[in-house]
């Protein structure tokens, strides 16, 4: 099964010890691709120089809410020049989050559709945060329209998947959808339409169920993929197809067996 990792931070230093070793471990469970979105400006060269070492690494550039103390406005300006001059799949990771009572949410949201507005412009799919901010997310994205993209490590209700998918959005579930408590989340799995799931592992965060405590990596997808054709009744098999073209529709990329990934 070819797999794609449609949310992995592989470039982060949780990865500097060991990250040829980790991609090795993706390589063999079958993640031949991953998309690596970014949280800061100052860590996208770090991200373009990680995702140059292999074809199967597909970065994206943005400001991630939670980082929003590290912004600058500043920082817009250089993220068009990144999307000018540089290769990327996505404009990622951006968002908002509510959960996090110190983020000054207005702030959060002047970055947000301030990304929103380049994705557009360049014709590019977005990442997107949305901690306890689903609904917020939702009225931004329809109100500036004109997107495309993925909600990752969705959390929200079945009503917010179907408003999402309508918009043309696609939903990435990670390592929450294992855990047997999960049980909204397992409901939204098991309804959403096939052509609008994503899978993910938001390594190094998130792990699994089985692996609770240790650091999260690309070769856990396979347990991901594993309790969402569980959940929907269906073959591995058939949620690696389905979930693989939707990752290479949604970022221009594609897999080439057995084991060639490039962007199309």
């Amino acid at each position: 099964m070819l797999l794609v990792d449609s949310h992995s931070h592989f470039d982060v230093d949780a990865f500097d010890a060991d990250r040829a070793d980790a991609l090795a471990r993706a390589k063999a469970a079958g993640v031949l691709a991953q998309i690596v979105p970014a949280i800061d400006a100052a860590g996208w060269p770090a991200l373009r120089a990680a995702c140059s070492t292999e074809a199967g690494l597909h970065a994206a550039y943005g400001l991630h809410p939670l980082y929003l103390p590290d912004h600058r406005p500043e920082h817009l300006t250089r993220l068009r020049e990144w999307l000018q001059q540089e290769r990327c799949v996505a404009v990622g990771e951006i968002g908002l989050d509510y959960f996090v009572e110190s983020l000054d949410r207005h702030a959060q949201q002047v970055y947000f559709e301030a990304q929103l507005e380049l994705a557009r412009e360049f014709d590019l799919p977005v990442i997107v945060h949305a901690r306890r901010a689903v609904d917020a997310v939702i009225a931004t994205l329809r109100r500036i329209g004109g997107l495309r993209g993925v909600v990752h490590s969705f959390s929200g209700s079945e009503q917010q998947a179907m408003q999402l998918v309508d918009l043309g959005f696609l939903l990435g579930f990670g390592g929450p959808v294992t855990y047997d408590r999960a049980q909204r989340l397992h409901r939204v799995v098991g309804s959403l339409p096939i052509d609008h799931l994503l899978l993910e592992t938001d390594s190094p965060d998130q792990p699994d169920s089985q692996w609770r405590g240790h650091r999260n990596e690309p070769a856990r997808l396979p347990v991901v993929l594993a309790a969402i054709a569980r959940l929907r009744n269906m073959s591995p098999e058939s949620i690696a197809r389905a979930t693989t073209d939707n990752a290479c529709r949604l970022f221009g990329i594609r897999m080439d067996p057995p084991g060639v990934s490039a962007s199309a």
